[in-house]
């Protein structure tokens, strides 16, 4: 048994046939008990109840439609009532706000549960499904996460870089600005918006001190390090636009000023805050099959997790001792060679792709990855971390294209939208955790197993890493949401279980991760739960099509269906709908 980690009993076991929702591991004690309201946010508020396959109950119903057109129309009109009212220019998340907005919520519920759905394909039913789920990720912000109230960092503006998923990564507040949409050199009209939009910032940041009523400890924490990133990249922006617009400048100038006085505010605050942060395994639970339609339990999650890390660890010491007599390998020192071989890497690993007929080559392939390869980065000494992702991509870059498929993903979502507009739009809540972050952690292993790295035997070094890393860290976020780590001891235990020494505790990335994984349950469980995901279906798949099977037409079946939960996704492509209806009766 690994040292810290937690007696939960074994994985449960996932035979064929009974890929839908796992039964619990049984006899587990209860890590936590749960704190009252004014802690975890009206910990004590029930859920909505449901009667059928995620059908919420709200009372009386009239039709709402009978129409996927009907629904797609709904659908945009809910996604404006969950924007909140802008008062003055600021997005409004008073207390007032948010409860109207809570209660009218219900309203909304029982016109999609209204929704005539006799007669429509698999394919229609699911979108009410998406809806529904979304529904439910507004529900579970005001009874428990209320980010509004209880995480500062969900008051950050400004993102400089693009995602590699659909959306923002994590709860994030409307009327965000993502720099990186702007062409530069600016235009004089894209000059004055960006001036109109960051003149918010002082504002919000005023009205987030009468929000941010909350006692979380280590959310506030995250507050004080995202507000930290948040004045850097306000420097660093003023910096490369300087001079295009004077109103721009003073904006940018007034958003740092404001932004390091409520850094300031927040560090002072930070003594008075010692209560919990997790959202706790029962809420964690309400979460996962409600809103991410993620067929397992947090006590599932944390078998799993502990098993891949068992697994990646004892598989990494087997790899080394069978390349005992082949020397390490030596990190990327130029940028020349960077250059050279980062561009190698993209042209190798397409034409794998596509050689070995594991996906259908598309035109964005090598040009979605090129275009993120990003610049050789210099050490002050040979000795010094760039970072854990940067230290197993300095040693092979091949090796990080696999992760890449994200690329893949979003390139597909702007050329080949999904005909339907509701899956068309990156779905809120990060919900498409399981599919994005699965597929492209899966792509790792599951490349280095089809070949990928036969001539690079210590590479297969690196996957194991990536697999231990995954899990270290997904084991932390857990038992941060279920309050049984603190943010000091998720840190620690993810560096120490990080081989190598790739991810010290004092290090950028193992902070950052932990950090964001706080705020938005499940995400940091979601590589390796997708991953697990996806596996089972890909067991399934080839079972029901015997010699049909093929790795090609798998990847093509599953990116024809958006980037939604598995589990629609299984429903869609199979017609068997058991995950669903087992996760609506648990």
């Amino acid at each position: 048994m690994l040292r810290f980690l937690p007696r939960l009993g074994p994985v449960p076991p996932f035979p064929h046939r009974l890929f839908s929702a796992p039964a619990a591991v049984s006899g587990f004690p209860l890590l936590f008990l749960l704190v009252c309201a004014t802690v975890l946010g009206g910990c004590d508020r029930p859920g909505p109840s449901q009667d059928s396959v995620g059908e919420v109950v709200t009372g009386t119903r009239e039709s709402s439609g009978s129409t996927h057109e009907e629904l797609a129309s709904f659908f945009r009109e809910w996604r404006e009532f969950q924007a909140p009212t802008w008062v003055d220019g600021v997005p409004d998340y008073s207390v007032e706000a948010m409860e109207a907005q809570h209660r009218e919520l219900a309203d909304w519920q029982a016109r999609l549960a209204a929704f005539d759905t006799t007669g429509w394909s698999v394919t229609e039913q699911i979108d009410v499904h998406i809806i529904r789920a979304e529904m439910n990720g507004l529900d579970f912000d005001h009874r428990v996460a209320l980010p509004w109230e209880r995480n500062p960092a969900f008051y950050m503006m400004i993102f400089t870089a693009q995602s590699d998923v659909p959306a923002h990564e994590g709860p994030v507040i409307h009327g965000w600005i993502d720099t990186w949409t702007y062409d530069y050199p600016l235009s004089p009209e894209d000059a004055a918006e960006l001036a109109t939009r960051v003149g918010v910032i002082p504002s919000l940041l005023e009205h987030a001190r009468g929000n941010l009523v909350g006692d979380a400890r280590d959310l506030w924490r995250a507050g004080i390090s995202s507000m930290q990133g948040q004045i850097r990249d306000l420097t660093s922006y003023a910096g490369r636009v300087a001079g295009t617009s004077a109103d721009l400048d003073q904006a940018l100038a007034d958003a740092t000023q404001a932004t390091e006085e409520f850094l300031a505010w927040l560090e002072e605050e930070l003594p008075t805050k010692n209560g919990p942060s997790g959202v706790g395994i029962e809420n964690h639970n309400w979460y996962l099959k409600n809103v991410h339609l993620v067929p397992y339990t947090w006590t599932e999650l944390i078998g799993i997790h502990r098993r891949e890390l068992a697994r990646s660890l004892a598989a990494l010491k087997l790899e080394e001792h069978r390349n005992r007599n082949l020397p390490l390998q030596a990190r990327i020192t130029s940028a020349a060679e960077y250059d050279r071989l980062f561009n190698q890497a993209v042209d190798d690993y397409v034409a794998f792709l596509v050689d070995n007929e594991i996906i259908s080559d598309r035109p964005y392939l090598a040009p979605s990855l090129r275009e993120r390869i990003g610049s050789f980065q210099p050490v002050e000494s040979p000795d010094d971390l760039r970072g854990f992702f940067s230290e197993v991509s300095y040693r092979d870059p091949l090796t990080m294209r696999t992760h890449g498929h994200h690329w893949f993903d979003l390139a597909m979502m702007a050329d080949h939208p999904h005909p339907s507009p509701i899956r068309a739009t990156p779905t809120l809540y990060n919900i498409w955790d399981s599919r994005a972050e699965g597929m492209a952690t899966g792509m790792e292993e599951w490349m280095m197993n089809a070949g990928l790295f036969d001539d690079n035997p210590r590479s297969r070094e690196l996957i194991y890493i990536l697999v231990a890393q995954r899990a270290a860290r997904g084991i932390s976020g857990l038992l941060l949401h279920a309050n049984e780590f603190t943010m000091d001891e998720a840190v620690e235990f993810a560096a120490k279980w990080t081989p190598r020494g790739y991810m010290p505790e004092d290090s950028g990335t193992v902070w950052g991760e932990q950090f964001f994984y706080l705020q938005q349950p499940y995400y940091g469980a979601s590589y390796l739960g997708g991953k697990h995901q996806i596996e089972e279906f890909m067991a399934e798949r080839a079972d029901d099509l015997g010699e049909a099977y093929t790795m090609k037409g798998l990847m093509d079946e599953i990116e024809a269906s958006g980037l939604i939960p598995m589990s629609l996704i299984r429903w869609e492509i199979t017609g068997r709908d058991d995950q669903i209806k087992a996760m609506a009766g648990r």
